[in-house]
């Protein structure tokens, strides 16, 4: 039997992203975001929920432009120190030790070190109560060569990109790999109960 649990934000698992984007004085500056995911496939964007009051949030709207880095377990610690400091006080690349590469295609930093990287051009801003829905086109995806497949695509297996878990404020990884998408449910097509 099923509990409820009320109406709250526990839908799992939510990505771990870090978003990139220059302060007004041209500092790289990012930020761990939790709320965020593919929106659109044409053209192709992600969206992520910031509170108007971070401190990233007027660097992106004024830019109109920020990266998603998406940090894999190596850098389980620092990813999370982005979302423990503030870019108002605080250098958080260099005091995490990690590099801002300016993209070239977007007015803002993205992490040097962390395998994918989605490079987005603000499309919009949508007021949804505590949050804004920030929507960015995805203008390129750059990934390190050793998290690519035999097709050229990101692995998850390979990128490990952490995942949060909001109730408990954990972190985790994918796991074990369970079947194709598309294909493992074809045994049910056809018949009566699809």
């Amino acid at each position: 039997m099923k509990i409820s649990l009320g109406a709250k934000t526990l839908a799992q698992p939510a990505p771990l992203w870090i978003v990139g984007s220059y302060d007004e004085n041209g500092r790289p500056n990012a930020m761990a975001a939790a709320w965020g995911g593919i929106c659109c496939s044409k053209p192709p964007c992600v969206a992520v929920a910031l509170r108007e009051e971070r401190y990233s949030f007027a660097s992106i709207t004024a830019r109109k432009a920020f990266t998603i880095s998406v940090p894999s377990v190596r850098f389980a610690a620092q990813a999370d120190y982005f979302g423990i400091a503030s870019g108002r006080d605080t250098d958080k690349f260099t005091a995490a030790g990690l590099t801002p590469v300016r993209s070239k295609l977007v007015d803002a930093p993205y992490v040097g070190e962390f395998p994918l990287v989605l490079e987005c051009a603000l499309l919009r801003t949508v007021p949804l109560g505590m949050h804004v829905q920030l929507v960015g086109e995805i203008m390129d995806v750059k990934a390190d060569e050793e998290v690519l497949d035999d097709k050229g695509y990101p692995d998850a297996a390979k990128v490990l990109p952490l995942i949060f878990t909001p109730v408990t404020r954990a972190y985790h990884t994918v796991g074990e790999y369970v079947g194709q998408a598309f294909e493992m449910g074809q045994v049910f097509c056809g018949k009566d109960h699809v």
